[in-house]
């Protein structure tokens, strides 16, 4: 899939070389573009971007001095320094082409080659490229990957590295869609219990029974139906890492009974006297608002502070603007190897629309769109008309405030944007389009 991607820039003067290559390489690539002479490189990457060029070392009558391929080298990584050159000698340039390599070439071929050799080199060198061009913006939860460059989940990536190593609590916060799962795994994926269990349990859907049969579990005989011994999911993840999501829709009485095992550290199974020690890693998450879990009528405080030695926020699609089109050619590429369609060019009018839509589903909702739009298409371009978004998928109205003094609009929408920035003055003045001093008199003036 990555060869057929792919735009590569081939450039010799030896005509019958450059026929060589494009007639191997054209049926297998998205394009091959030929150029005989180096003048004209700049020209040709600055009018379309290319994934690999493969660049001859010597041009007769040019330079003259037999380092021509290091001189263009050097012309081609001066103008974009991340793209990948090969480099093609002759048996007698090869110390030449060594030293290619160490201006930043990533390989070189030899002439005459063998289309295995070539096909190979191309298309370990595109993988090579392309896994180096996510891993900026990836976090790697086993086989799958958080992506984002936003300042926002670049926050998230430097918590995660920093608390994973840690056997603290991680409380994750974040609306439905946003990844909470992934950030769960990755956490436990990059922790020294990598090689234990990962246990997720959904606890916001379990009635008070299958709480305690299906957390703690049970001895044979300890209810109807109890017909041999099971253990619980505490049981299960010693060890390893426990996953508790949903965790701000369990019932007052659900919590004291969660926060007697995390201050004991033992399980009893019903139906049995005898407590089990359990070494787990607690992570949970909610979509709970987290003034919701400050409501001591909703969820006790002494409960919070047990399962919340550091909090993840995962932000919700609509605060990743510049993620938006990482997130778009991810999903687009995996849906295209998937039911075996494209490569697909994504048209403006597709982005424009897809960009229009609310998305309260976040990023599962962007991925089901996407999914969705793949399979209707026709052609190798995805356009507006692809897209059709389920009348489920549209965003909750909005309600009308229940204020419309001046002042009080004004504070709730400073104390709105503090929150979201968490307390940041220069990035909250910069929302809310005020410099930091007004943004200070502000907060004078009400006393915040």
């Amino acid at each position: 899939m990555v060869l057929k991607k792919a735009k590569i820039l081939v450039i010799d003067d030896d005509v019958d070389v450059l026929t060589a290559i494009r007639l191997l390489l054209k049926p297998l690539v998205n394009e091959i573009v030929v150029e005989k002479n180096p003048n004209n490189i700049n020209l040709q990457i600055e009018s379309k971007k290319f994934d690999l060029i493969i660049l001859d070392m010597n041009f007769n009558g040019l330079v003259n001095t037999g380092n021509e391929g290091i001189f263009w080298l050097n012309k081609i990584k001066k103008f974009n320094p991340n793209i990948a050159v090969i480099l093609m000698t002759a048996y007698a340039d090869i110390d030449l082409a060594v030293r290619g390599l160490k201006e930043g070439a990533s390989d070189f071929l030899i002439k005459p080659w063998k289309n295995e050799k070539i096909i190979n080199t191309i298309i370990s060198i595109l993988k090579s490229e392309k896994k180096k061009e996510t891993s900026k913006n990836h976090f790697s939860a086993n086989s799958l990957s958080i992506i984002g460059e936003s300042d926002v989940m670049q926050d998230v990536f430097l918590k995660i590295n920093k608390v994973a190593p840690t056997d603290a609590n991680v409380l994750i916060l974040g609306e439905n869609g946003t990844g909470k799962d992934l950030i769960a795994r990755a956490l436990h994926e990059n922790s020294n219990r990598k090689n234990k269990p990962f246990v997720k349990v959904d606890v916001g859907s379990l009635t008070a029974t299958l709480f305690e049969s299906e957390l703690f579990g049970y001895k044979k005989g300890a209810f109807t139906g109890a017909n041999e011994d099971r253990k619980g999911r505490f049981e299960t993840a010693n060890g390893g890492t426990l996953f508790l999501d949903e965790i701000g829709n369990i019932s007052l009485g659900q919590q004291v009974r969660l926060l007697t095992i995390l201050q004991n550290r033992q399980v009893t199974p019903l139906g049995s006297n005898k407590p089990i020690d359990i070494d787990i890693r607690l992570i949970c998450a909610t979509n709970e608002n987290p003034s919701v879990l400050a409501d001591e009528k909703r969820f006790r405080k002494d409960l919070i502070y047990r399962i919340n030695t550091v909090d993840i926020t995962v932000p919700p699609l609509r605060d990743r603007n510049t993620d938006f089109n990482l997130l778009t050619k991810h999903f687009v590429t995996i849906y295209e190897e998937k039911y075996n369609k494209g490569p697909f060019e994504i048209n403006p009018d597709f982005l424009k629309k897809l960009k229009k839509h609310d998305f309260p589903g976040n990023v599962r909702e962007l991925q089901y769109v996407l999914e969705r739009a793949i399979i209707m298409a026709d052609g190798n371009q995805l356009k507006s008309e692809d897209l059709v978004f389920s009348s489920i998928e549209r965003p909750t109205q909005k309600t009308n405030p229940q204020t419309l003094n001046l002042d009080d609009l004004e504070k709730n929408a400073i104390l709105t944007v503090l929150e979201k920035h968490k307390g940041n003055i220069s990035k909250s003045a910069k929302e809310l389009g005020i410099t930091r001093a007004a943004l200070y008199r502000r907060l004078e003036k009400y006393e915040l």
